[in-house]
C-alpha cells in the first residue's frame, strides 16, 4: 500500500483538524501515513491519530497583528514570508531524501510539493479578501495563488463548487478565473473532524471565545460582561488552555477556560444557538452539524472572517455583529430570524469521494 506524508499549516488548529478525517481515511484503507507538522498541530495530530508517523517540520509564524490593522502587518512580514518558503523548501528536500514517500498532502504550505512525487494543496483561499479600497491587490492575489498552484498535480478545496445550484460555504474565496488554477480544482466538500451526535440539544446558548491575542481577551471581556443578561443555560469557552477555570458564575452560566476536542464537540451538538468567531473551520463544523441559529463576530482585522460574515448575513444565513458592538440580548433576537447554512454532503461521504476520485489513482 501507499505512503502519504501530509503536512498541515500550524496557524491555528483549523488545518490540521479537517486533515484528520482524511488521514483517519488513508489509514482505513490501508496506507502508511507521515505527519510533517510542529506546534499546536503537532500535538494535536499526535493525540488524534497515534497511528501516524511524525516529523517535525516547522513553518512560519502567523503574521498577526496585536491590533485590529491585520492588513498592513501582512504586507510587512511578506519579505520575512518569502525567507520562510525557501527555508521550508531546503527542509522539505531533506524530508524526501530520508523517505519514500507515494503522494504528498499540502495543507496550505504553498512550498510542500515534490515535481517528481504526485503533490496536492488543501486550501479554500483561491484567492483572498480585502477592503475595498485594496480590490486591485485582492486581484493580484489570483495570479500569486495561481503560480504556487502550478506547482501541484491538483488544488483540494473543502467546500461545493462555486458554480453549482447551492450557495457554497467560503463564497468568492473558492473561485478562481485562472486556467492554472481552475483546471486542477477538485470541490470535495465541507472537511471537519467534528461529527454529529446523537444527544439532546438542552444547551440553550454555548459562546466560543477565541482568536490571536490581544483580541481574543477583549471579546471575553466583552461577552463576560453580557452573556448572564441571556436567558436559558449557557456555557462559554474562553478558548485559554494555560489556565485552569471551570465554574458557574450564576446558576445557569458555566464558563471553562478551555475543554478537550471531544467535549467542544460534545458542546457544540447539544447547543440550540452559537455565539462564535467566523472563521472557516467553525463554519464547516456549523454545516456538518445542521445548526440553524448563532452569532457571529469576527476578529477584527481578519479579512476572511470579515468577507464571510458580511456574505452569510446577504444569504440570510446568519447575523454578524462587531465584537465591539456586540449587544448579546438584542443580537441573539435578531440572529434567530436567519435560517442558517442549506444542506449539504457531510463530511464521510466526502472524504470517501476524494480518495475514490482523487487520491486512489496514486496508492495502488
Amino acid at each position: 500500500m501507499g505512503h502519504v506524508f501530509v503536512s498541515p499549516l500550524n496557524w491555528g488548529l483549523g488545518h490540521s483538524t479537517r486533515d484528520i478525517p482524511l488521514i483517519e481515511e488513508l489509514l482505513r484503507r490501508g496506507h502508511e501515513v507521515t505527519v510533517g507538522t510542529s506546534g499546536n498541530a503537532l500535538t494535536l495530530l499526535q493525540r488524534e491519530c497515534p497511528e501516524c508517523n511524525f516529523i517535525l517540520f516547522k513553518d512560519y509564524p502567523a503574521p498577526y497583528s496585536d491590533s485590529r490593522f491585520f492588513l498592513p502587518s501582512f504586507i510587512a512580514g511578506i519579505p520575512a514570508l518569502l525567507r520562510a518558503f525557501a527555508v521550508e523548501r531546503k527542509r522539505l528536500a531533506q524530508i524526501l531524501a530520508e523517505n519514500k514517500f507515494d503522494l504528498i498532502i499540502s495543507d496550505n504550505r504553498m512550498c510542500v510539493y515534490s515535481s517528481k512525487i504526485p503533490s496536492y494543496f488543501i486550501s479554500h483561499q483561491l484567492r483572498y479578501s480585502m477592503p475595498g479600497y485594496l480590490y486591485p491587490l485582492e486581484l493580484m492575489t489570483i495570479p500569486f495563488n495561481g503560480f504556487f498552484h502550478s506547482k501541484f498535480q491538483g488544488v483540494i478545496v473543502p467546500d461545493i463548487d462555486p458554480q453549482g445550484k447551492s450557495k457554497n460555504l467560503s463564497g468568492k474565496l473558492s473561485r478562481s478565473n485562472l486556467n492554472v488554477t481552475k483546471r486542477r480544482v477538485y470541490y470535495a466538500g465541507i472537511l471537519t473532524s467534528t461529527k454529529k451526535m446523537a444527544v439532546a440539544e438542552d444547551l440553550d446558548y454555548l459562546a466560543i471565545v477565541s482568536g490571536p491575542e490581544p483580541q481574543r481577551t477583549r471579546l471575553e471581556e466583552i461577552v463576560m460582561k453580557q452573556v448572564q443578561t441571556l436567558p436559558g443555560e449557557k456555557v462559554v469557552l474562553l478558548g485559554s488552555p494555560q489556565k485552569d477555570l471551570h465554574q458557574k458564575v450564576d446558576a445557569h452560566t458555566t464558563v471553562h477556560s478551555y475543554v478537550s476536542t471531544e467535549e467542544k464537540a460534545v458542546l457544540m451538538n447539544r447547543a440550540r444557538f452559537i455565539i462564535a468567531r467566523s472563521g472557516y473551520t467553525t463554519m464547516m463544523e456549523l454545516a456538518e452539524l445542521d445548526k440553524k441559529h448563532g452569532l457571529f463576530t469576527p476578529t477584527p482585522g481578519q479579512t476572511e472572517q470579515e468577507y464571510l460574515s458580511r456574505y452569510y448575513a446577504r444569504q440570510g444565513w446568519f447575523l454578524s455583529k462587531s465584537q465591539y458592538k456586540l449587544k448579546l440580548a438584542e443580537d441573539v433576537e435578531e440572529a434567530m430570524q436567519y435560517r442558517g447554512f442549506p444542506k449539504m454532503a457531510k463530511t464521510e461521504e466526502n472524504v470517501e469521494r476524494l480518495y475514490q476520485q482523487v487520491l486512489r489513482q496514486h496508492l495502488n
